[in-house]
């Protein structure tokens, strides 16, 4: 049986992009504040510099910045998303309706002026072709990096899953995407209203693999 020594921690200093990762928080409360264009395209910017298979860069950007057309889109997709959920198994749709509630702070969806939005400024879908598989973990990390750049710059954002069912939408067209794209993801994007605690990350999930007396 292999001895298990325990190697000090040494002091590290955070940098500033270990800051940055470390304070961002999904918001969902906004204040009634614009976003100019210049910070939406910087964020977006950093977005593409993330890595992708291939280098195919499969990510286009669908942006919202008009409050009523914002709401307008949030309640059809909130409407779509809860008639997918009625069609599941009884069991699915308590598992369902649980993650559903926790986008909404467990308020009625169909009580709230933006249920899937939370009163965001911006909303910035993002679609990838429905023939790359690897698109989703690509998506992952453009968003990823958006929403980092995004605190670095001030502003605060929440990812948003439930943001593909505008695909079910009569809305849908107007967003002018391509039968070839579809919608995985959309980032909201403002400035917070609400500082919302760390949650507790859970630990000893790294495993080091030797197999150097192999």
């Amino acid at each position: 049986m292999k001895e298990t020594v325990t190697v000090p921690k040494k002091d590290v200093v955070p940098t500033e992009t270990i800051t940055v990762i470390n304070s961002r928080r999904a918001v969902r409360k906004y204040k009634e504040k614009p976003v100019s264009r210049n910070l939406i395209e910087e964020v977006i910017n950093a977005g593409t510099m993330a890595p992708s298979a291939i280098n195919r860069q499969p990510w286009k950007f669908y942006v919202l910045d008009n409050k009523v057309t914002i709401r307008a889109f949030s309640k059809e997709i909130a409407k779509h998303a809860l008639k997918d959920f009625s069609k599941s198994s009884p069991k699915s749709i308590i598992e369902k309706a649980g993650h559903l509630l926790h986008f909404a702070h467990n308020y009625s969806l169909r009580g709230l002026s933006d249920p899937i939005f939370h009163g965001a400024p911006v909303v910035i879908f993002i679609t990838a072709p429905v023939d790359n598989e690897w698109a989703p973990l690509d998506i992952g990390m453009c968003a990823q990096n958006m929403m980092l750049a995004a605190k670095s710059l001030g502003l605060d954002t929440c990812p948003v899953g439930l943001a593909k069912f505008v695909m079910q939408t009569d809305l849908y067209p107007e967003l002018g995407i391509r039968e070839s794209e579809k919608v995985l993801l959309a980032v909201i994007l403002g400035y917070g209203d609400e500082k919302p605690e760390v949650h507790e990350r859970q630990k000893n999930k790294t495993v080091f693999i030797d197999l150097s007396n192999f």
